[in-house]
């Protein structure tokens, strides 16, 4: 049974009785020689043949400048599979799997490379049944998602016949501003229709960012306290104890707002604070969403209440980090930002008057994502002062990556003879309380764009709301000074801390 495009996202945990497995189809992946496709991609497909979610002609299509053939690119995804598959290898699955991929050789302007292409998928839609169904992920660096958008068109490959579907799969960044982002909007919409481009945003794709449309919408427990009349401020953070590594060409002129904050920060923003959708699909989500993005204030001293950093040299896991401008290929002068902190406001009914805090950084104190709800506190309190004195906010703590789950904090007595209240924590542990294991991000997303199911991936709209939001501030730092630095393996600058206290509150430690 194959899901159709109003599937719910939450019906996963029930794949043992409602399988959503892919029709004929296949895969086209440029940027195949890559880390993400060799440790995210190949995997995944093998992982989804393994649950037997493809269907047994599937076809999977590497496109690089190597000089492979089909059994060079074929040992190349098996090695790949063997290190860093989810799933047990079973040799019966790669056989059937592995009968399906074929190489091709070539540059993004090589017209002779993309004929051949077409003929690839031409002799595959004979040799494996795959329907002319492919979808062509962009596992390349943005500048090239033109060029490589523009030959497709040239070549007839993004042509869709009448009962079967052509697809282009994005990685982020979309763009670096508003206005890129828009220009490219407009050369991928002149070539697949906006309903057939799936912008890969692989956060989207995680079980616990998907957990939170169940906590709220699936629940009566926490949406009549999930407002302004409760809840005291948000705090989303996503904290990477790693520096650039060997992504400098990349990351330099980017930075940790347009990677992280412009996308995934901003999506978990509006998941958390969005209304609840009239259905679970695509169409739907996105209506909340961008209900939320377009509401979104920015503070008016951008100076008090936005902070970006530097990370320094410094001590991380016991041993000597170096700062941003010593590593390799990074230019002592450089202004690019490894840590982003910025405080948002939505104005609507449900959210007026309530700040977002949003963090992001390179060698922090550990690697985490969650999402913090901190509730207001009790107005009244029948307590004595010294009972309560180590007493805190409640907070609901949604924790995405690692040990994924669910945590409230609240207060309860100390056992004893006299009444003393302190902070206790109720976890939920998505390893301890189900056997199955999740599905990594790019397992399901992947199978939903064989299967057209948008629910998870970001719109045009979304993308240029979000650069609404970021623009402004990026135009602000360019402006104004250096990134304050931070020593690695702490928590952030100095000036992050201010930003809060100034409100009279703090980051949490997770």
């Amino acid at each position: 049974m194959t899901a159709t495009h109003g599937a719910n996202p939450l019906r996963d945990a029930a794949d043992r009785r409602l399988p959503r497995i892919a029709g004929p189809s296949g895969l086209v992946i440029f940027g195949v020689t890559g880390d993400l496709s060799r440790k995210k991609l190949m995997p995944a497909v093998y992982d989804l043949a393994n649950r037997g979610l493809l269907p047994p002609g599937f076809s999977l299509i590497g496109f690089a400048r190597r000089d492979w053939e089909d059994e060079d690119f074929a040992q190349v995804v098996h090695d790949a599979v063997k290190e860093h598959a989810r799933t047990s290898f079973r040799e019966e699955v790669w056989q059937q799997l592995s009968q399906g991929m074929r190489f091709v050789q070539g540059t993004f302007d090589d017209d002779e490379a993309f004929n051949t292409l077409k003929s690839t998928i031409d002799d595959l839609d004979k040799s494996q049944g795959t329907g002319g169904n492919f979808a062509f992920y962009l596992s390349v660096p943005p500048k090239f998602f033109p060029k490589v958008v523009q030959q497709l068109k040239k070549h007839g490959l993004a042509d869709q016949k009448e009962g079967s579907w052509r697809r282009a799969v994005i990685e982020k960044p979309f763009g670096h501003d508003l206005k890129s982002a828009k220009e490219l909007n407009a050369v991928v919409h002149e070539v697949f229709p906006p309903n057939e481009v799936f912008r890969i945003d692989h956060y989207l794709g995680k079980e616990t960012v998907q957990n939170i449309l169940a906590l709220r919408f699936a629940n009566t427990l926490f949406e009549p306290i999930w407002n302004r009349s409760y809840v005291d401020h948000v705090q989303i953070t996503m904290a990477e104890d790693i520096g650039i590594g060997g992504r400098a060409g990349y990351y330099d002129g980017i930075g940790a707002a347009r990677d992280v904050i412009q996308n995934h920060l901003l999506q978990l923003m509006a998941l958390t604070a969005m209304e609840e959708p009239a259905s679970f699909d695509a169409d739907a989500l996105v209506a909340e969403k961008t209900k939320v993005l377009g509401a979104v204030r920015l503070p008016k001293d951008l100076a008090a209440d936005t902070v970006r950093g530097q990370y320094a040299a410094g001590w991380q896991g016991g041993e000597r980090a170096v700062g941003y401008l010593e590593e390799d290929g990074i230019d002592p002068k450089s202004k690019t930002d490894t840590y982003a902190a910025v405080k948002l406001e939505i104005e609507n009914r449900r959210w007026a008057g309530v700040p977002f805090y949003l963090r992001t950084g390179k060698r922090l104190g550990r690697r985490v994502t969650e999402i913090a709800v901190v509730f207001q506190r009790a107005p009244h309190s029948p307590f004595d002062h010294t009972a309560t004195d180590e007493l805190g906010q409640n907070a609901l703590v949604i924790r995405v990556q690692p040990d994924e789950g669910v945590t409230m904090r609240f207060g309860s007595k100390v056992p004893g003879t006299s009444m003393e209240v302190r902070d206790v924590s109720m976890d939920f542990q998505y390893g301890e309380s189900f056997t199955e294991s999740s599905p990594e991000a790019y397992e399901r997303l992947i199978l939903d764009v064989l299967l057209g199911d948008a629910n998870l991936f970001p719109r045009t709209e979304e993308v240029e709301l979000s650069w609404k939001i970021l623009d402004p501030i990026e135009d602000f730092w360019d402006k104004h000074g250096r990134p304050a630095q931070y020593e690695s393996g702490t928590w952030g600058p100095a000036e992050a801390d201010e930003m809060l206290a100034r409100d009279g509150r703090s980051w949490r430690r997770p």
